[in-house]
């Protein structure tokens, strides 16, 4: 607890469940005391982001428009790390309502990167970065819509995993959009985000979208056999905008892998530009059909100017909810709209099966797909929020992941000429966890890379 105090600048954490955790752990030390059996995660010290519920405690998604809201219930997440011992020490902050590349949208202010304070964590999940960044807990849970787990993890030095669509269940998961959104852990090895999964995945009765694929042993399935064939887009590494520091990460990777006798070829991929677009598309007609929720009269904030009905609507989502999502809301009730829809929603849908086809086709003849998390580090504070499509372009390489429902994690697998973090990414099949978490310890591994 000394150690959160002393870092409470970085905004990483909205609340610490000090005494409530001390308790916990008081409790999980009688249980070992006793002889009974304990769980795989016991003493596990754990965050979870602030659109993850907890019963009894508050839970606000980073937005005043849940000002006051406790949940009555926990996520399935929670449910099954605390079946399996873990502490849940606090809630971390977050951009709003998941949307943001960079934890500048929080109604509660922004997380500072830990390394240079000058510097963003990463979005949305920022928080949930930096408490295992500064080791303020073992690990965290994010959840990742377009990135929001791999890209803080690249920008904080960290592992982040982003499973399968429906290998983790969203049950107790504040909805951004429904069919991207999923949950998944920070941590400092792969080892231990392979434990996360093996305690969180696996159907659930509460989500329909939840998968009944067995789930594997991940944490003793590491040992990564044999030779790899991997795919690479020669347009991801060709793309504007992307670091030169990045690039030669990537490059001097894919060098040291071949030597290693592991196949790595390009692959023509041509719909890499429209990625962006698709995503947003998509995921905004999803928030502003999952946020109209949010009026005013169920839970949650409600203006004390409003008198009348429609005037508690507009003045409690006008004053609830921040610039970046009520931009969202507007533009994606815009695609969703008579006239429009054809012209946007149901043409981005058509994308996004074109693209899945095309990812799953490639998974056929390769394990893996290479290319970086992000484009660049850590970038300052501010430097994006002027221009909203260059703050769009920082989820270049991680929305394709959510799109198409595949898994994909980030590794902090080099650094630039002034230390900063550059994480790169590894995709596979779907509900192929099991492989891409022991390549990854193997790319892990100091001799590996070098």
């Amino acid at each position: 607890m000394v150690k959160i105090e002393a870092n409470r600048h970085l905004n990483a954490y909205l609340e610490v469940f000090g005494e409530e955790a001390t308790q916990r752990a008081l409790a999980l030390d009688q249980k070992l005391a006793s002889g009974a059996p304990v769980g795989k995660l016991f003493g596990a010290v754990i965050a979870i982001k602030d659109n993850i519920c907890y019963t009894g405690h508050k839970v606000s998604a980073g937005s005043k428009i849940l000002e006051g809201f406790s949940s009555i219930f926990n996520s399935t997440a929670v449910e099954r790390l605390l079946a399996e011992d873990a502490v849940i020490i606090g809630r971390t902050n977050c951009d709003e309502f998941a949307m943001g590349s960079s934890n500048e949208n929080s109604a509660f202010g922004p997380v500072l990167n830990a390394q240079d304070n000058s510097r963003v964590p990463g979005g949305s999940s920022g928080g949930s970065a930096v408490v295992v960044q500064t080791g303020l807990c073992h690990a965290s849970l994010g959840s990742d819509t377009g990135g929001s787990i791999r890209q803080p993890a690249s920008f904080c030095g960290l592992v982040g995993l982003k499973p399968t669509y429906g290998r983790v269940s969203r049950y107790g998961l504040i909805a951004y959009a429904s069919s991207f959104d999923q949950i998944g852990p920070f941590t400092h090895s792969v080892a231990d985000a392979a434990l996360i999964m093996e305690v969180i995945a696996g159907k659930d009765a509460h989500d329909a979208t939840s998968s009944s694929v067995p789930v594997a042993d991940y944490a003793s399935q590491l040992n990564f056999t044999g030779k790899a064939k991997i795919a690479v887009f020669p347009t991801t590494l060709n793309s504007e905008g992307l670091n030169t520091e990045v690039k030669s990460a990537v490059e001097n990777l894919i060098g040291d892998l071949k030597a290693d006798g592991h196949t790595v070829e390009e692959v023509s991929f041509g719909l890499l530009d429209y990625l962006i677009a698709t995503y947003y598309v998509l995921t905004t007609a999803e928030a502003s059909s999952n946020l109209a929720r949010f009026d005013g009269v169920h839970y949650g904030y409600r203006s004390p100017e409003a008198k009348e009905m429609e005037a508690v609507y507009k003045k409690s989502r006008t004053e609830g909810f921040g610039k970046e999502v009520k931009n969202r809301i507007m533009l994606g009730t815009f695609v969703l709209s008579s006239g429009y829809y054809d012209a946007y929603y149901s043409r981005a849908q058509k994308v996004r099966r074109i693209l899945t086809n095309k990812i799953n086709e490639i998974f056929s003849q390769y394990d893996f797909l290479l290319m970086p998390t992000s484009p660049t580090v850590a970038f300052k504070f501010g430097e994006k929020t002027d221009n909203p499509v260059e703050m769009y372009l920082a989820d270049i390489y991680t929305v394709m992941a959510n799109l198409t429902g595949h898994p994909a994690i980030s590794l902090p697998l080099a650094e630039d000429k002034d230390g900063f973090p550059i994480g790169i990414q590894l995709t596979a099949a779907k509900f192929n966890e099991a492989k891409l978490l022991a390549f990854s310890e193997k790319l892990m591994q100091p001799q590996t890379v070098k």
